[in-house]
């Protein structure tokens, strides 16, 4: 039996504002002290309130823009509430059901072309670094915790499942990285973690059109690991349904030194 995959993308973009994205320190953190570009609001002392970044809402938009987007006449930020260190709020401020951007699509320069619908595309803030520390027989011993990233403004751009190879896969995300560095909204940069990419991959067999169990993979930081991450999961995947079982929702990290996705 033959099958296909079937790939949908979420794609954490950073942008470059010179504040962040409720608070007032510089956004500019990549080469400073640990947890000295920070302010009241991006350590979330008791009492401070979020101000929006007005140039974050208009790098966005400029960004749904170029891909064709619908643009919110009405948006909103909501709290996504969960426990972990890298918060220090305890929540984070991004949107839900009312995102700036929506129902766009890219078309990808392939031969055929390839349309991408967009779904999405929201506003966050990142979060805080966090650095684990491992013990002279190995595992975590300590973390910690540098607030610089926190409150940098976020993008996400969020496709429909419409990709099926990771050649695909290559060509949006090139094509979204020269978009973001032709508008000058941000560096678009992998390695450096201002562009991070997560992956939603199924298989399912060809000619037919219901979508199947997704494995939503993370801990990509560089375009070729993307390619490999997916390569590696479909054919991961096809082993699983051929061999009689059943594929687990789950997320899976890549180990780029091994080129294997763990659970």
């Amino acid at each position: 039996m033959q099958y296909e995959a079937v790939i949908g993308l979420e794609t954490h973009v950073q942008l470059r504002t010179r504040s962040k994205m409720f608070g007032t320190s510089s956004a500019e953190y990549q080469t400073a002290e640990p947890n000295t570009v920070v302010d009241a609001v991006s350590m979330a002392l008791p009492g401070t309130l979020p101000v929006v970044n007005k140039t974050a809402i208009e790098y966005a938009m400029m960004i749904g823009m170029a891909i064709n987007c619908k643009i919110a006449r009405i948006t909103k930020f909501d709290r996504k509430n969960y426990t972990y260190p890298d918060l220090m709020k305890g929540y984070q401020i991004t949107q839900l059901d009312e995102p700036i951007c929506y129902e766009g699509h890219m078309d990808l320069p392939l031969d055929p072309p390839v349309r991408v619908r967009i779904n999405r595309v929201h506003m966050e803030e990142d979060v805080a670094r966090l650095v684990h520390i491992e013990g002279p027989q190995g595992g975590t011993v300590h973390s910690l915790l540098d607030i610089n990233r926190a409150g940098t403004p976020l993008m996400e751009v969020v496709t429909e499942p419409d990709m099926h190879t990771a050649e695909q896969v290559e060509a949006y995300i090139n094509n979204l990285q020269h978009i973001i560095r032709y508008l000058g909204v941000g560096t678009a940069n992998m390695e450096e973690g201002s562009f991070r990419c997560d992956a939603n991959v199924s298989v399912r067999p060809v000619g037919h059109t219901e979508l199947m169990t997704k494995v939503e993979v993370k801990n990509m930081n560089r375009v070729r690991a993307v390619v490999r991450a997916i390569e590696y999961e479909i054919e991961r995947q096809i082993a699983v349904v051929e061999s009689g079982e059943r594929v687990i929702q789950e997320t899976r990290g890549w180990e780029d030194g091994k080129e294997i996705t763990v659970s």
